[in-house]
């Protein structure tokens, strides 16, 4: 057995044209997709919702809060938040100051397994 790979002849009338040609993607979807092929979704409404914690009281004692109160949540500082699209888990990520304003850059996107 020869470990020799044989190289196309470019100087061969034709080879060019053949290697500029498009090669076909093994993937259905057309390559070279824009956001302009997703227009159509642009006006679709979905909640994003970005959780810091959670916390679990009785009614009495949400009652009592007031302004200033301090809600104990079950995470810690510096720990990843959970971001959600529509209800579902789609991303983890941390809490970002961007000109006195409050934002979340995403650090994991989480895959579901759809089955």
């Amino acid at each position: 057995m020869s470990d020799e790979v044989s190289l196309p002849d470019l100087e061969a009338p034709g080879t060019a044209e053949a290697m500029a040609a498009p090669i076909p993607a093994s993937d259905p979807e057309p390559a070279g997709k824009t956001a302009a092929d997703l227009e159509a979704m642009f006006d679709v409404p979905v909640q994003v919702s970005a959780v810091l914690g959670r916390a679990k009281m009785e009614v009495s004692q949400l009652l009592k809060l007031g302004p200033g109160a301090v809600l104990e949540l079950d995470r810690k500082v510096g720990e990843a938040i959970d971001i959600y699209v529509n209800n579902r888990l789609v991303a983890r990520g941390e809490v970002v100051l961007v000109e006195e304003k409050l934002g979340v850059t995403m650090t994991e996107i989480i895959k579901a397994d759809r089955g």
